[in-house]
C-alpha cells in the first residue's frame, strides 16, 4: 500500500480527527493516496466520509492532524490554494447562465483572456460528450446531462486532484450505471488524482482502484476492490460489501470449526485458540450446489425452502437437515438451477468449500 512517505504518494493525511459537539465524526485517519489513483470512501451515513472530504478540501476544518498535497501541507490553507475540483450531489449548476457559461465560471474568476475561456470551455464539454449543448440552460438538460456540465466545470481549472460528493446517488440506475463507467474513463484519460466518496458498495466496487471502507469515524479496511470484497477484514466489512450469510461457531481445532451440530473445515479459522467463539460468514455465490456427494468436504444436506428468481440467478433460501444455528443462503445461475431441476421441498447436498469461509472474532460483550 502507498505510504505517506513513499515518493508516489499525492495526497497524505496523517492523524486527522474531527467533532462537532460531543459527537467523534473522525478519529485518528492516516490514509495515503497515489498520485492518479481512483479511490472510493465506502460506508453508511454518518461513518464520517463526507467530512473527511471536506477536509481534504478546506470546507471543513480539521481538530488535529495534517493533510500533505503534492508535498505541500495544507492542513490550514483555504479552499482556493488547495488546487481541487470538485462536483456534488446536487449539481450546483447556475440557472441563469449557460452550460458553457457553467464550464467558464471558474476561469472568468481567474481572468484569462476571453478567447481561451471560450476554447478551453469548448474543449470540455466536447470531452463530456455536450459540445452540442453549449448554448443551453441547465433547466433544459437531464439530470446525468447536468452532472456532466458539473464535471467539466470542475476540470475547467486542469486540478492535480478531483473530489466527487456522492455525484451520482440522484440519477436513476441506467443512467448511473452509464456515468460512472464515463467517469472512470475520463479520469483514466486524464489520470487525474480523484477521491469519491460514496454509500453504494456496487459503485465503489466497480470505480475505485481502491475502496476505503469507513464506519463511525474511522478505516476499517483499505484495498482493491477485490480484496476487500474476497478478504473483508472485519465482519463489519464483510457485511457491508455484497452478500454474506453469518453463523455463529466455536473454534474445535487449528483450521476447525464447530457449527450448531456440524464440524466444518475452515482454512480462514487458523490462528484461533480452541474453544473461541468466532462468526463464521460465506458469501450466496460461494456454495457449491449440485454434484455434491455425502462424503465431500463440508458437505450438508439441505432443503430448499425457497427459490427467489432474480434475472440471471436464483436465490435458494437452504434449510440444513442437521443444526447449523441457522438457514444458508446460495445464489444459483439460471442455467445450473434448469440443470439440476432445483425445486422448493426438494432436499439435495451442497458444500461449503473451506477456501471460502472466513472466521472473524466475536467482540467482547460491554
Amino acid at each position: 500500500m502507498t505510504g505517506a512517505n513513499s515518493p508516489n504518494t499525492f495526497l497524505a493525511i496523517e492523524g486527522l480527527s474531527k467533532r462537532f459537539g460531543p459527537f467523534q465524526a473522525l478519529a485518528g485517519i492516516d490514509l495515503a493516496i497515489a498520485r492518479g489513483e481512483f479511490v472510493c470512501f465506502l460506508g453508511p451515513s454518518g461513518c464520517g466520509k463526507t467530512t473527511l472530504l471536506r477536509m481534504i478540501a478546506g470546507l471543513d476544518r480539521q481538530d488535529t492532524g495534517r493533510i500533505r498535497l503534492g508535498g505541500v501541507d495544507v492542513s490550514t490553507a483555504p479552499p482556493a490554494e488547495r488546487d481541487f475540483g470538485i462536483v456534488f450531489q446536487s449539481y450546483a449548476l447556475f440557472p441563469n447562465l449557460t452550460v458553457a457559461e457553467n464550464v467558464a465560471y471558474g476561469l472568468v474568476n481567474r481572468r484569462m483572456k476571453r478567447d481561451r475561456i471560450r476554447a478551453r470551455a469548448a474543449e470540455l464539454l466536447a470531452l463530456v460528450g455536450l459540445d452540442d449543448q453549449a448554448r443551453k440552460y441547465p433547466v433544459q438538460l437531464s439530470g446525468g446531462q447536468q452532472q456532466r456540465v458539473a464535471l467539466a466545470r470542475a476540470l475547467a481549472t486542469s486540478p492535480s486532484l478531483l473530489l466527487l460528493d456522492e455525484p451520482l446517488s440522484a440519477l436513476d440506475a441506467k443512467v448511473r450505471v452509464r456515468l460512472r463507467e464515463e467517469i472512470r474513463q475520463l479520469q483514466k484519460r486524464l489520470g487525474i488524482t480523484t477521491i469519491m466518496v460514496t454509500h453504494d458498495q456496487e459503485e465503489a466496487l466497480a470505480m475505485a482502484d481502491r475502496v476505503v471502507v469507513m464506519r463511525s469515524g474511522g478505516i476499517e479496511q483499505v484495498g482493491t476492490p477485490q480484496e476487500i470484497y474476497r478478504a473483508p477484514a472485519t465482519a463489519f466489512v464483510a457485511d457491508f460489501i455484497g452478500a454474506m450469510t453469518f453463523l455463529d461457531a466455536t473454534v474445535s481445532a487449528e483450521g476447525a470449526l464447530r457449527v450448531g451440530a456440524v464440524d466444518l473445515v475452515c482454512e480462514g479459522g487458523r490462528g484461533f485458540v480452541p474453544g473461541s467463539p468466532v462468526r463464521l460468514g460465506f458469501r450466496p455465490e460461494e456454495i457449491r450446489v449440485g454434484n455434491v456427494a455425502p462424503t465431500d468436504v463440508n458437505a450438508v444436506e439441505v432443503r430448499v425452502r425457497s427459490l427467489e428468481f432474480l434475472g440471471s440467478f436464483y436465490r435458494a433460501r437452504l434449510e440444513p437437515s442437521r443444526d447449523l444455528g441457522g438457514p444458508l443462503v446460495a445464489d444459483v445461475s439460471a442455467n445450473l438451477r434448469g440443470d439440476l431441476g432445483l425445486a422448493e421441498g426438494q432436499y439435495l447436498h451442497v458444500s461449503l468449500p473451506p477456501g471460502a469461509l472466513k472466521a472473524f472474532p466475536v467482540a467482547p460483550a460491554a
